[in-house]
């Protein structure tokens, strides 16, 4: 049970973009790793694996704190058919790159809230890229300055990735980031938690 002096709102989420995103909403909230396998499954599509680990990681921490609202996220990099994750090293990253290079992807940021009646949102947030065409020099330089071993695709948008796209086109600005914020407040307020009314009596 989550306490009266505790926040009500959790991100089933460890991670420190997911975080300093849903910060700007001036509201407060816990933080929970959700403990989820993310391996995909035979035949899963790049976007079904995000939709479906979204709502995994949500409802993983929602059976732990009855009574909050809980916002589960993933995001996949989808290169043709394939799904692209986080790459984790050096090596893996700059071959990413070197894949996604001249080629158009789709990064797929799947959201899900479970609120404290457990009723379920899950919504698909994508965003179109394009990689212009990069040189050896490019991905060194690129991975050197930006360590993106953590982010799928191997690209932080929030920081030196644009510089190795030619084209980026998203209904929601911070999806690529990792947590697409206008639809993660229409979400809550869907489900009865009003952002600015929280972040008023904050």
């Amino acid at each position: 049970m989550v306490s009266r002096t505790e926040p009500d709102l959790i991100l089933a989420s460890t991670s420190r973009y997911r975080a300093e995103l849903l910060a700007r909403l001036r509201v407060p909230f816990l933080t929970r790793a959700p403990g989820v396998d993310e391996t995909q499954q035979r035949g899963e599509s790049p976007r079904d694996l995000a939709l479906r680990l979204a709502a995994e990681k949500a409802h993983a921490v929602a059976r732990t704190a009855p009574g909050a609202w809980v916002i589960g996220s993933d995001q996949v990099c989808m290169l043709g058919d394939e799904a692209l994750g986080k790459p984790g090293s050096h090596d893996a990253a700059a071959a990413q790159l070197r894949r996604l290079s001249g080629h158009d992807a789709v990064f797929h940021t799947a959201l899900c809230v479970v609120a404290p009646d457990s009723t379920t949102q899950v919504r698909d947030c994508p965003t179109a890229v394009r990689f212009r065409t990069l040189d050896e020099n490019d991905i060194a330089r690129y991975l050197q300055l930006d360590t993106p071993y953590d982010c799928a695709g191997s690209a932080k948008s929030e920081a030196l990735g644009p510089a190795l796209l030619s084209m980026m086109r998203s209904d929601d600005p911070t999806a690529l980031i990792g947590l697409p914020l206008i639809a993660l407040c229409d979400m809550l307020r869907r489900s009865g938690f009003d952002v600015l009314a929280r972040a008023a009596s904050a």
